[in-house]
């Protein structure tokens, strides 16, 4: 793509050394951007830009958020922030300094750059919902002061500043919610239950399941997440959103498991565990909006995308 000077757009992705910023860095070299990636390495890794090294379009800056950045850029992919809760509420305090002060950071880039915005909101914002499924107009049900609260409050801190910006300096920001997203080059050790599953399933341990099981989770493939995000930036300057982006099929995780144990073999077992404080009972996104305005909806299918991560794990594992 190439900005309104006639060169290819410089873009900024923070956080592009993780599982999305890493599938979305490539999606944009491939369209011919140029793009910087931004991470400080605290739940990315370099392992998923290794191979973007020589590209001449690509470029890495180890850079923390929660500090300015002095650069020129025409668009802000702002995904930094750890985003499983082992890596959050391993340094809470850091986790929400990292959600404000550097959502503060980005849009003050943003504004002396005149760059458009994304930030990579999540449907944390909503909690453990008491509307089924959750649409945007939803304003939530979070507990403030949880061993959640610093992602599910620092996420809803930022949107409230993406928002100040646009109606107090005409920024033009866009807010993505993201729902659960798998895939690829998700870390094996991130505590999310897709890599947890697929992890314990083919080194023949038993899959954690906490509570009762009964809990649900909709899960996207990252490639239909990355579209998304891409749509929502290049959509007109006057759709700000919040949009959700995920898939709305809904499963249990006894339902994922079974799946899981299908795709892997092998006899592991079920092994329950009290459910953590504040994990949501019931997760699915309505993305009408999505769909109406972006045209935008998850093509791949869960079974499909499932057995394309067990092979990426499967690999992983075996050093390959």
């Amino acid at each position: 793509m190439t900005s309104l000077l006639g060169r290819p757009k410089r873009v900024l992705v923070t956080g592009g050394a993780g599982f999305i910023g890493s599938h979305l860095t490539r999606r944009l070299l491939e369209r011919g951007d140029d793009v910087v990636v931004v991470d400080n390495f605290y739940s990315g890794s370099r392992d998923n830009i290794l191979e973007l090294r020589d590209e001449p379009r690509f470029e890495l800056m180890r850079h923390d958020v929660t500090f300015p950045l002095y650069i020129e850029v025409d668009e802000i992919y702002h995904l930094a922030c750890p985003a499983s809760p082992v890596f959050y509420q391993r340094d809470p305090v850091q986790t929400t300094k990292t959600c404000v002060h550097g959502s503060i950071n980005m849009l003050g880039l943003a504004k002396r750059t005149n760059a458009k915005i994304l930030l990579a909101s999540t449907s944390e914002v909503y909690g453990d919902p008491a509307v089924h499924p959750q649409e945007e107009s939803y304003w939530g049900n979070v507990n403030t002061i949880g061993i959640r609260s610093c992602y599910d409050e620092g996420k809803r801190a930022a949107e409230t500043l993406f928002f100040d910006y646009w109606r107090q300096h005409q920024l033009r920001i866009k807010v993505a919610r993201i729902f659960n997203t798998y895939g690829p080059r998700m870390a094996p050790d991130d505590g999310r239950v897709v890599s947890n599953f697929i992890v314990q399933a083919l080194q023949g341990q038993p899959l954690t399941i906490f509570g009762d099981g009964q809990q649900t989770r909709s899960f996207c493939y990252v490639d239909d997440l990355v579209e998304g995000l891409i749509r929502l930036m290049d959509s007109p300057d006057e759709v700000t959103g919040p949009i959700n982006l995920g898939n709305p099929g809904e499963f249990t995780m006894l339902e994922l498991a079974e799946k899981v144990l299908a795709l892997v073999g092998g006899d592991s077992k079920l092994e329950y565990r009290p459910l953590p404080q504040d994990d949501p009972v019931r997760r699915r996104p309505d993305i009408t909006r999505a769909q109406t305005t972006l045209g935008w909806g998850p093509t791949v299918p869960l079974d499909e995308g499932l057995a394309r991560t067990v092979d990426h794990f499967r690999a992983k594992l075996a050093g390959v």
